[in-house]
């Protein structure tokens, strides 16, 4: 059981941490080496300072709600975490952590649907001039794609966990 609940921790740890990479890290769509967008910023790596420059993406209403999924993602997964926590303390014995799978199932559903918009709606988003065949994606969308299975594996995995102690 003390393997079992220190592997399904881990588990939530790992996705967890790809999430809060996945959103706040600066690599959605990579123009060049010295030029990427995320969430967030189009940012520029100026070779003079040597340092990142970056300025406010342009807003659309598939920006944000990107934007606003992937932040969903991250609080549903974080508020699950906490919960699995508190549960361990409070749950009788015999409970199944049902609460704890809905939220990492939600965040898992956020995360995809997020994954979607942005592969999808990718020209909306970006909204530039370029010729996007020229742009690729970057490792964080990458890492929300895999953050996927990861949750939605962990969700089942805290469904069907029944405390022994």
């Amino acid at each position: 059981m003390v393997c079992l609940l220190v592997s399904i921790t881990l588990l939530h740890l790992v996705s967890l941490a790809m999430l809060f990479t996945a959103t706040l890290e600066k690599s959605w769509w990579v123009w060049t080496e010295s030029e990427i967008t995320d969430l967030w910023h189009n940012c520029f790596f100026m070779n003079t300072t040597q340092t990142w420059v970056c300025a406010t993406t342009t807003e659309s209403d598939w920006l944000q709600s990107v934007q606003a999924l992937m932040t969903l993602s991250v609080v549903f997964s974080s508020v699950s975490f906490l919960v699995f926590l508190g549960q361990l303390f409070i749950l009788s014995r015999g409970k199944l952590f049902y609460f704890t799978g809905l939220c990492q199932a939600f965040a898992g559903f956020t995360d995809f649907a997020a994954c979607l918009i942005f592969t999808f709606h990718k020209k909306e988003i970006l909204s530039n001039s370029r010729d996007l065949s020229k742009g690729r994606f970057g490792y964080c969308v990458i890492l929300a794609w895999l953050a996927i299975p990861l949750l939605l594996v962990s969700s089942v995995l805290y469904v069907h966990l029944r405390k022994k102690q």
